[in-house]
């Protein structure tokens, strides 16, 4: 494997991971519909900059459901799910959820696609689901979790969200641009959260390193990780590039750690350790059974 795509991958996976200490910040100055709407605005006007690369839209008869499925898993729902997911759990926890994606890709595949799920992906993928559980439930009341298990529960939900879009997105990538659909998410969502942003009276005061976190989110994760991610989906193989979402939970403990100060019970570690085996069991390769050469009787 060349060494640009590795790159590539990591740093949109480490950019992913940041999202989650980022919003954790925003979320303590705003309300959720107010963020969300600043980030995807932000997105929506470097779309509006780089306009001439995103080549021409030509709409194809039929495809209004998919793209209306696509536009509201994410970025409508997914978002809604996960700003909402980090008022009740900790951006670590929350991050560790996130990496059962994989996982949760191969079984909406398998319902949507009719694409084969193997027994050790259903066992890895229960496994995580009990890790997950003991994530939230060995978690007390406090500043950062002040209800993990619906805090957890939530971002599950946004991963399903995120799951099936990814089904959708690859289903109508084979006739739009990535990059034309990825700048109709934008708009969607700022249209979306429109009505959230304006129901609640906003701050008076508004400090320019907080902005500058709203601008990270929008231009730099909404935009750059979504990009950084697709093009090194055209260098390697999908399922090597969607392994590298394993680092999003080491990624945002370490930062939540060095940034946030947030800190695990040791029955909160063996949960992460639950997780992670079983992504780990989930992702192991079948191994195919040889036959053994018949010998003819002379």
């Amino acid at each position: 494997m060349r060494p640009l795509p590795i790159f590539t991958l990591t740093l949109a996976m480490l950019l992913w991971s940041s999202s989650f200490i980022a919003l954790k910040h925003v979320l303590g100055i705003w309300g959720f519909g107010q963020v969300l709407f600043m980030r995807m605005s932000v997105a929506a006007l470097c779309w509006l900059l780089c306009y001439r690369y995103l080549g021409n839209f030509t709409y194809q008869k039929g495809d209004w459901r998919w793209l209306a499925l696509m536009g509201g898993l994410e970025p409508c729902l997914y978002f809604l799910l996960e700003v909402n997911a980090l008022r009740y759990t900790s951006a670590g926890q929350a991050g560790m959820v996130c990496a059962l994606l994989p996982l949760i890709v191969a079984l909406v595949a398998f319902v949507l696609l009719k694409e084969r799920v193997s027994r050790r992906q259903l066992l890895g993928f229960a496994i995580a689901i009990v890790g997950i559980a003991l994530l939230g439930l060995g978690s007390g009341v406090d500043e950062f979790a002040p209800n993990a298990l619906l805090g957890n529960s939530l971002e599950m939900a946004a991963m399903l969200c995120a799951a099936t879009y990814s089904v959708v997105f690859k289903k109508l990538s084979s006739r739009y641009s990535v990059l034309t659909l990825t700048a109709l998410q934008a708009f969607v969502g700022t249209l979306f959260f429109a009505p959230f942003a304006f129901s609640e009276p906003w701050p008076t005061a508004w400090a320019w390193q907080d902005m500058a976190v709203i601008v990270f989110l929008g231009a730099f994760v909404t935009l750059g990780a979504y990009l950084l991610y697709n093009w090194s989906v055209t260098q390697v193989k999908v399922t090597l590039a969607a392994a590298y979402v394993n680092l999003i939970p080491v990624f945002t403990l370490l930062l939540a750690y060095l940034l946030l100060g947030e800190t695990l019970t040791p029955l909160q570690w063996l949960a992460c350790g639950a997780v992670l085996l079983g992504i780990a069991v989930g992702q192991l390769p079948v191994r195919r059974k040889v036959r053994e050469p018949v010998i003819a009787d002379s």
